[in-house]
């Protein structure tokens, strides 16, 4: 096991005195509920067993057996419930493990965690502790614990599925394969480095690394060309709605969350503080903004400031649905030239933007289809739609489905994601690494130096699995978990 630290980079000594402990803590949610799982893991997790029950040997493992659960000093009962005894390293931490599963009141979990503080070399768990164990026992690397993370934290569907792709292997799978791969060629080069002018070395060993290394540039270049469509899915897309003020905003919102989340009035200027709704579209997590109008002339300070606001918002946006009142587009001569002058002010891209066209309501049939036919000619995806009557917000929604889809994709075990800005920090440095081998090792001459880029890259993807890392970085990770996992 030690070596294992070493190979992590953390300190081992104090890790290990960590490790001799035995942990617990309430696995479950916080308050009342039918059933709550107190877990243990350790070295003494038996002991939890033989003090806390009237049991004189362990029960069959991995087998649920009722039992009183009694207080280890004063044998009084506290409860009865549930026994699972799961020996290591077939356990989720890799050491012995159990757990009692009790009725949920509050004054039963507390008199159990109190009764186990009793027992010698017991403490609590600290935050994220039973995962960062299981991590240190080889059973899950750093990417699957993220997944573990992310699917404890996911909100919609389609982050379920990516979490527990994730925390089933896809990413290590790839990754490892790809350390493997930089760990292969290195040890040809190195192997030429040693003995080429001693031993028969094939000539062609070093032009085989560059074709091997030049293969595999351009599957990290694929695979980081995703427009951080993993990242986007895992985190949410934010979406900013945008526009002059009076043409609807705050309508959409309320009519897109289906709640009044924001005040509307036939008064412009309405909204000054963006107000932000969290919504599940499709199984896509979007995080909705609604913001103050903007106008080139002000009226005070406030509204200028609300303005500001607006632009950062729709800079800082996934996506932005640009809100347009129907009757002012009637005036536009070029709807295209409008719509590019528009989004240059605001210093976003057009291909970020959702045209929706409100008000179609107060104009006639006639006039909305040439307005269509106009916008069918156009470079924008522009949907038409009144929110006061509830027309054509069915077509938008299916407009905005299709965008959320184009952005985050639908994850696979096939062709996973990266989705950890870490991650794509990581690849990004081992992708530079192997093309400085491949620059440098043009020259015979300059073959060591170049081999040391190789060192390198092993090393970042390494950093990303767990193979290399810093304590630092491991606490940063584990210290999201909640404490019980």
């Amino acid at each position: 096991m030690n070596g294992n630290f070493y190979r992590l980079g953390v300190n081992v000594g104090v890790t290990h005195r960590r490790l001799k402990s035995t942990i617990y803590a309430l696995s479950s949610g916080l308050g009342k509920c039918g059933v709550a799982v107190i877990r243990v893991s350790g070295p003494c997790a038996s002991d939890a067993i033989l003090n806390m029950t009237h049991l004189k040997y362990l029960p069959k493992s991995r087998k649920a057996c009722l039992n009183k659960i009694i207080d280890p000093t004063t044998k009084e009962q506290l409860d009865n419930g549930l026994l699972l005894w799961f020996p290591g390293p077939r356990s989720f931490t890799g050491e012995d493990c159990c757990e009692f599963q009790v009725h949920g009141g509050r004054a039963v979990v507390t008199s159990i965690l109190h009764g186990l503080s009793k027992l010698p070399n017991f403490r609590p768990a600290e935050p994220g502790e039973f995962t960062k164990r299981s991590f240190y026992n080889n059973k899950m690397d750093l990417t699957e614990v993220e997944g573990l993370a992310d699917l404890i934290e996911a909100d919609t569907e389609f982050q379920r599925k990516q979490a527990l792709m994730q925390l089933e292997g896809a990413l290590r799978q790839l990754y490892s394969s790809w350390r493997q791969h930089i760990l292969e060629n290195l040890a040809y080069v190195e192997a030429y480095i040693d003995f080429s002018e001693t031993d028969n070395i094939e000539d062609l060993v070093l032009e085989n690394v560059k074709e091997n290394l030049e293969k595999l540039a351009k599957e990290i270049e694929m695979h980081l060309m995703d427009n951080r469509s993993g990242e986007l899915l895992r985190d949410g897309v934010k979406v900013a709605i945008i526009g002059a003020p009076n043409t609807g905003k705050s309508s959409l919102l309320n009519s897109l969350c289906s709640r009044e989340a924001a005040i509307v009035t036939d008064l412009p200027g309405t909204t000054r503080d963006p107000i932000q709704v969290p919504l599940d579209v499709s199984g896509y997590s979007v995080l909705l903004i609604d913001t103050a109008g903007i106008r080139s002339q002000t009226v005070n300070l406030i509204e200028d400031l609300g303005i500001k606001k607006s632009k950062v918002q729709a800079q800082s946006a996934d996506m932005v649905i640009l809100m347009a009142d129907v009757q002012y587009l009637l005036d536009v001569d070029n709807i295209d030239l409008w719509l590019q002058n528009y989004v240059k002010n605001l210093k976003v891209q057009y291909d970020n933007c959702l045209v929706y066209v409100n008000k179609i309501d107060t104009v006639s049939d006639d006039q909305v289809v040439r307005l269509k036919k106009l916008s069918q000619n156009s470079n924008w995806t522009v949907c038409f739609g009144s929110c006061k009557v509830n027309d054509g917000l069915s077509d938008m929604m299916r407009t905005f489905k299709s965008r959320l889809q184009q952005l985050c994709g639908n994850p696979n075990f096939e062709h996973p994601r990266c989705t950890q800005a870490r991650h794509r920090y990581c690849l990004l440095k081992a992708l530079n690494s192997v093309q400085m081998y491949l620059d440098i090792s043009k020259s015979d001459e300059n073959i060591d130096v170049a081999a040391q880029h190789l060192r390198k890259a092993t090393l970042h993807v390494g950093k990303i699995t767990g193979h290399v890392s810093t304590e630092e970085v491991l606490n940063v990770i584990f210290s999201k978990f909640c404490i019980g996992k």
